[in-house]
């Protein structure tokens, strides 16, 4: 088929723009990959070399520099940190505090998340509005009278003492995702289950509770991470008891006054992270899902 003269000029135009296009946008799409690429690169560049350099001898930790491949492999770091800094009753403290924490402070965000998506009662606003200023008060300032509250109890030196600071200060951001995810799911099941003669409470742990999945996951995800890693609450609620330390606060054991053992602080640092990345990975995609939820 033959076009017209006048249209064969306005075609290769075309074609020319055509191509253009798609070699700027291919040229595009490489250089941001290669800069993506980079930066999670540089990004990630800090775990390699504590990965790596908890395989080296003491002398390959200073000769080696900032290589992260170990010339030689030192196994028996992990084994002399796990043994010499008691990171076997460390471990210990910090999965029973960091499960309880994570058990209790999804249970309790629950129920008040779905209370205040679900439920009008006079002052709510203002409930609200009080619970979010605490999102803004930093622990330095309420941790003296939280400290007299704990000693009260006679928890002090606990961990228990742990448990219950470290559920208390993760309700209120847990709260508004439970609550901004059940106000995102129709009320049409709740009336539903209702009709088939469901109370208030049957309707939350046999309805609304099964369908919030991923943001328990979120919720568990986040308390997680925060609990595995604290330490400010660990040190100041186990100081007189040193063997009720946790992990985060056992690390400084490897630091003396005058040496420090830097390739077991880095294995020490390497069995810290293991577990939050297996957990990451595990439940990622219930986190994305509640993330999305509660933003929706």
């Amino acid at each position: 088929m033959a076009f017209p003269a006048t249209l064969a000029p306005s075609l290769r135009t075309r074609t020319r723009a055509r191509s253009s296009y798609k070699t700027r946008r291919l040229l595009t799409s490489l250089l941001t990959h290669a800069i993506l690429l980079a930066g999670g690169i540089l990004w990630m560049y800090p775990f390699l070399w504590t990965l790596g350099s908890s395989f080296k001898s003491v002398d390959g930790f200073f000769n080696e520099g900032l290589n992260v491949f170990p010339k030689e492999f030192e196994w028996s770091n992990y084994v002399n940190a796990w043994n010499e800094a008691s990171f076997g009753q460390y471990f210990f403290n910090t999965v029973f505090t960091t499960v309880l924490t994570v058990i209790l402070t999804a249970l309790f965000t629950a129920m008040a998340g779905y209370v205040l998506a679900r439920r009008t009662f006079p002052g709510k606003r203002v409930v609200i509005g009080l619970v979010a200023i605490t999102l803004f008060l930093p622990h330095g300032y309420t941790i003296i009278p939280v400290f007299d509250i704990i000693q009260r109890l006679d928890l002090l030196n606990t961990l228990w003492s742990i448990i219950i600071v470290q559920t208390a200060g993760g309700m209120v951001f847990s709260t508004f995702l439970f609550m901004g995810y059940f106000a995102s799911i129709d009320r049409e099941l709740e009336d539903a289950a209702r009709v088939d003669g469901a109370s208030f409470h049957q309707v939350f742990w046999r309805v609304m509770l099964p369908l919030a999945g991923p943001m328990l996951a979120t919720v568990a995800l986040f308390t997680f991470i925060g609990t595995w890693n604290s330490f400010f609450i660990p040190l100041v609620f186990t100081l007189g008891q040193p063997e009720l330390q946790t992990l985060a606060v056992g690390m400084f054991s490897f630091i003396g006054q005058n040496s420090t053992q830097w390739t077991y602080l880095c294995a020490g640092s390497v069995i810290t992270l293991a577990p939050i990345m297996l957990v990451f990975v595990l439940l990622q995609r219930y986190f994305i899902n509640g993330v999305a939820g509660a933003i929706k």
